[in-house]
């Protein structure tokens, strides 16, 4: 049986007619919250410090004791001032620690408006501070503050994968939408989110099973018990997916319920695989509404990202083409065939090209490929994948460990028939049984690396690599692109490949 949380079936009333639970509490999000932040704290301070002593002694030296004696001053005042704007700036807030983009970003905020602070008072009150001071202080200690959340961000990962560090959360909604909701967060592990129960909306004893059907996630009521099922599962964040069921009147109850008892309350919006700057907050006649930005594909986007696989590719090719050599030269001298295999895919609105790769088979191997199909290892058959194809040569085994083999696709990135960063390049097969939904998948060009190549390579099913590919469609931005290239580096070297 999979399991999603950390919940455990054994008795503990809930309320009355509702079936009983029993819940492994986990420690107190509130705990190691105020724990974190007072390792961060500490941390802030010992950075800025270090940052401003360093410029001070850098800039002034050892020799020139008066200089260093009246900066002190400035250095304390300057030190302080940096220390507290991270504090107004909200950078050790439970909102962010750990959640790594927002966390960097109110860093970055915080130390660029106290720079521009200091810029405008010494104008203002013609107070002269020696430029290279503030040109060595501010980089030293941003880059200080950014390494040092990276690093406590990685420890929080590493005890969350451990079953540390959670929040503990009772999802309230249909059990479509609560079972989808759970799938993520255990997709997810370093978010720390753990589902101790739900309250099913309508849920009756009688009727309804008391375990969501084919995971460890008690029941715990109907959308009217969730203060009862807080105490019995100890959550401290509730999740609502289904505000149909509570209406305005039920929802505005539940906010208060839970300040009372100091309880997180989160609201899915229904709208999945979109990212945060597509969603924007405006209310209008009294209502929080959510516009969603409609995806960029076209205009200076477009030229954009074109312009950036064009450098890329030249730039990588350059740097690579003495490993291109040698694998050619490997590729020729041990086996029968051409240096490269033609595939052909499909690409932007369905258009064939012909995918370059240095050959990792046997000559002919796609012929082979109806006698293997009963050894298919795919889910849903639509993909074909083999963890032990006998095609596969020595050489080919080796390349595709290291993804070598897909070096020559930086021709057609050239050719403008794929890009660095896309969805992954389909076969005509594999398109003939799209549906409407799987064909935006057609809408950029396939890549290279993807969220595909990031998330599990060979080892996703056909499901999740389609939801990859259309979360990347929907979302896709320069700043992913830089993310997914550098995800792609770790992934290829710290794995076992693809096969």
């Amino acid at each position: 049986m999979a399991t999603l949380g950390s919940v455990r079936q054994t008795s503990h009333t809930v309320s009355p007619g509702k079936q009983a639970w029993r819940v492994r509490r986990l420690t107190s999000r509130r705990v190691w919250e105020h724990q974190y932040i007072d390792r961060l704290r500490v941390t802030d301070v010992l950075v800025v410090v270090a940052a401003v002593a360093l410029a001070q002694l850098i800039r002034f030296g050892e020799l020139q004791t008066t200089a260093m004696l009246s900066y002190t001053g400035v250095s304390v005042g300057l030190a302080g001032l940096w220390i507290s704007f991270l504090a107004i700036f909200r950078t050790r807030s439970t909102r962010v620690i750990g959640n790594g983009a927002e966390e960097y970003r109110r860093i970055v905020s915080a130390t660029f408006r106290l720079f521009g602070v200091i810029a405008i008072l010494s104008l203002l009150f013609k107070i002269d501070i020696a430029r290279l001071y503030l040109a060595i202080a501010f980089p030293v200690g941003l880059l200080g503050l950014l390494v040092s959340r990276w690093v406590w961000r990685k420890g929080v990962a590493a005890k969350r994968s451990k079953g540390k560090y959670q929040t503990a959360v009772l999802i309230v909604g249909s059990r479509t939408a609560a079972v989808s909701m759970a799938k993520q967060f255990e997709r997810s592990p370093a978010a720390g989110y753990s589902v101790v129960g739900i309250c099913l909306p309508g849920f009756e004893a009688k009727r309804d099973a008391a375990i969501i059907e084919g995971y460890e996630i008690p029941v715990l009521g109907d959308e009217h018990s969730v203060i009862e099922a807080i105490e019995a599962s100890g959550a401290d964040t509730v999740a609502v997916t289904a505000t149909e069921h509570l209406g305005t009147k039920g929802i505005r109850k539940m906010v208060w319920d839970l300040e009372k008892k100091n309880v997180d309350l989160v609201v899915a919006p229904g709208v999945v695989d979109v990212a945060g700057p597509r969603l924007v907050m405006r209310p209008v006649a009294g209502f929080p509404l959510i516009h969603v930005e409609k995806p960029q594909y076209n205009g200076a986007t477009r030229f954009s990202k074109t312009a950036f696989d064009f450098v890329f590719s030249i730039v990588v090719l350059t740097l690579i083409s003495p490993i291109l050599l040698a694998t050619a030269v490997a590729v020729k001298a041990t086996s029968r065939g051409p240096v490269f295999y033609k595939s052909e895919r499909m690409g932007i609105d369905g258009k064939p090209f012909p995918m370059i790769k240095f050959r990792s088979m046997i000559q002919n191997a796609d012929k082979q490929v109806d006698t293997l199909l009963a050894q298919n290892e795919s889910s849903g058959g639509v993909l074909f994948k083999m963890r032990e194809d006998p095609r596969v040569t020595k050489v080919g085994r080796f390349m595709r460990k290291f993804s070598i083999d897909e070096l020559p696709q930086f021709l057609n990135v050239l050719r403008r028939e794929m890009s660095v960063v896309g969805p992954r390049p389909p076969l005509r097969r594999e398109v003939e049984t799209y549906d409407g939904e799987v064909r935006r998948r057609l809408l950029v060009k396939p890549g290279i690396t993807g969220l595909w190549q990031v998330s599990g390579r060979s080892d996703l099913s056909w499901e999740e690599t389609v939801r990859l590919d259309l979360s990347y469609v929907e979302n896709w931005s320069m700043v992913g692109d830089l993310l997914i290239i550098a995800k792609t580096v770790k992934a290829v070297v710290g794995s076992d490949g693809a096969y």
